[in-house]
């Protein structure tokens, strides 16, 4: 069966770990949690990762525990000179736009940031929409209920014609289980999480064929 759609997640997908981006926000999110809700400083990162691992997102978590202002948090973590970061990829490029498949980003960040970074990537016209935190809302990647709300905006009722392309296996196992096809990117050993693992974006068509 052919495939139709293809899901990209945003960060450390669309671009590599190695920029130093994802820590940025990272950072950012320490900073907020500190200074915007009181959380004793030694507390922070232990917390950031707890309410990962448990909600999904830190942000479902400090939503949950804190009733943080999503736009206010999403915004402040997410203030960051992209350019100083995010370079673009030919190659990448090449291959994305070479894709005949309808082509989703579905990140667990917001609309706002996913523009930014595929403007930095120049790859934002490449894709037709974007699947953000606000658009599954209440749930995030990787809840099984997050991918039904992305197929239904991707007007893809058929798992089987869909590949979810992502840089963590919780993701990716997931997508395998709701019935879609997954490739782990970032990832050079085979893993029963996903369909296949990538590092270089010229194997991407192998890998889709």
């Amino acid at each position: 069966m052919r495939f139709t759609t293809l899901f990209f997640d945003l960060d450390d997908t669309l671009y590599p770990n190695s920029t130093g981006l994802w820590k940025a926000i990272k950072d950012r999110m320490n900073i907020y949690m500190r200074e915007s809700l009181g959380i004793p400083e030694k507390d922070v990162p232990q917390l950031r990762e707890q309410y990962f691992k448990m909600y999904g997102t830190t942000l479902r978590g400090l939503q949950q525990r804190h009733q943080v202002d999503v736009e206010d948090f999403l915004a402040f973590v997410h203030d960051l000179p992209l350019n100083d970061y995010l370079t673009p990829d030919p190659l990448q490029r090449e291959i994305i736009a070479s894709l005949h498949t309808r082509n989703l980003v579905f990140t667990n960040a917001d609309v706002n940031h996913a523009r930014r970074v595929l403007s930095a990537l120049k790859l934002d016209d490449l894709f037709e929409v974007i699947v953000d935190v606000n658009a599954v809302s209440p749930y995030c990647k990787p809840m099984p209920e997050s991918f039904a709300i992305a197929m239904d905006l991707a007007n893809e009722p058929d798992p089987r014609k869909c590949v979810m392309i992502d840089d963590l296996p919780r993701t990716t196992r997931t997508a395998l289980d709701v019935g879609m096809a997954s490739l782990l990117y970032g990832h050079e050993e085979p893993t029963s999480d996903a369909s296949g693992v990538f590092t270089d974006w010229s194997h991407l068509p192998i890998l889709l064929g």
